[in-house]
């Protein structure tokens, strides 16, 4: 059980806590802390393969075509991002240097993945309590490397180059730009990155982080970027705690495929959802969204609920 300051209660048996690490699968990044890197709770960040994973990137038997080849034997990567060495359940109680070095170990390990050409696509998403989809309440986030483009990705890709081949412009750096002018949905912002709750949201309280340069892929961020990221990320998520009494989230990062195209027309973003209210039969059958509260709301009550 978690206690309302975000701390847990067995961290003897939790496989992500700092003197556990035997516990899971050998890392595959570790970040540490430089003021004393030979201790060994000394680590900030690990990334390490998942033990019960989704994808698979090796596979054996005989040897078939690319098609069957993913249809048949779930090929790719599936890794656990351990967010700190601490055993807490709300990311939220992080410092903006530690948010930095959860999205470090997102760059680092997605730039490393991309060197496989096998791979197509690369997910970062997180799931923070029981009701987003978390099994250990320690903090992580995971990270799936896909042979595949998955269905949504290409359907947002089309939407974006349809956009740009009508305006000559990126949707999302539009969106960026015209939501910092109006004001309405934004949440907050800084001089590189703005916070909104999108125009026709899906669910209540869904926030879109966007740069507001024109950035197609996550992996390509500088340090700088990151530190900014960080504040801003760190901020939006403290807002949702105190405006909605901690509720369980998935945050989930969009960047380009590995592949290049759509470099022009897409931009990378991440959308954090608050798990509010249940997906029922309309949605699942439709594709449509029924949305109780709009997103001019939302933004106003998240700017009101100061960090």
């Amino acid at each position: 059980m978690a206690s309302g300051l975000g701390e847990a209660s067995d961290s003897a048996a939790c496989p992500f806590c700092a003197g556990n690490e035997n516990m899971t699968p050998p890392e595959v990044l570790v970040l540490r802390d430089e003021g004393d890197p030979g201790r060994l709770s000394s680590w900030t960040a690990r990334v390490v393969s998942n033990k019960y994973p989704a994808l698979v990137p090796e596979v054996s038997g005989p040897e078939i075509t690319d098609e069957n080849y993913t249809a048949r034997h779930g090929f790719g990567a599936h890794e656990v991002i351990v967010e700190s060495p601490n055993h807490l359940v709300d990311i939220t109680l992080l410092g903006e240097g530690q948010f930095e070095a959860i999205l470090r170990a997102y760059r680092e390990r997605m730039l490393a993945l991309r060197a496989d050409e096998r791979f197509r696509h690369i997910l970062i998403y997180k799931n923070q309590g029981i009701e987003a989809g978390a099994t250990i309440e320690h903090i992580h986030s995971q990270l799936i490397a896909l042979p595949i483009i998955p269905k949504n990705v290409l359907e947002e890709l089309a939407g974006a180059k349809d956009y740009y081949q009508s305006k000559g412009r990126c949707v999302f750096c539009d969106l960026a730009r015209k939501e910092s002018q109006q004001r309405e949905r934004v949440v907050t912002e800084n001089a590189d990155f703005i916070a909104v709750c999108p125009f026709a949201s899906r669910f209540p309280y869904e926030t879109w982080i966007l740069a507001k340069r024109h950035a197609p892929f996550f992996e390509r961020n500088t340090p700088q970027d990151e530190s900014a990221l960080a504040a801003l990320l760190r901020e939006t998520l403290i807002r949702i705690n105190r405006c909605l009494s901690h509720p369980a989230f998935n945050y989930i990062i969009h960047s380009n495929p590995i592949d290049e195209k759509g470099s022009d027309y897409y931009h990378w973003h991440m959308e954090i959802i608050p798990k509010l209210i249940r997906v029922g039969g309309f949605e699942w059958g439709s594709g449509s969204y029924i949305n109780p509260v709009t997103p001019e709301h939302s933004a106003q009550s998240l700017r009101q609920a100061l960090p």
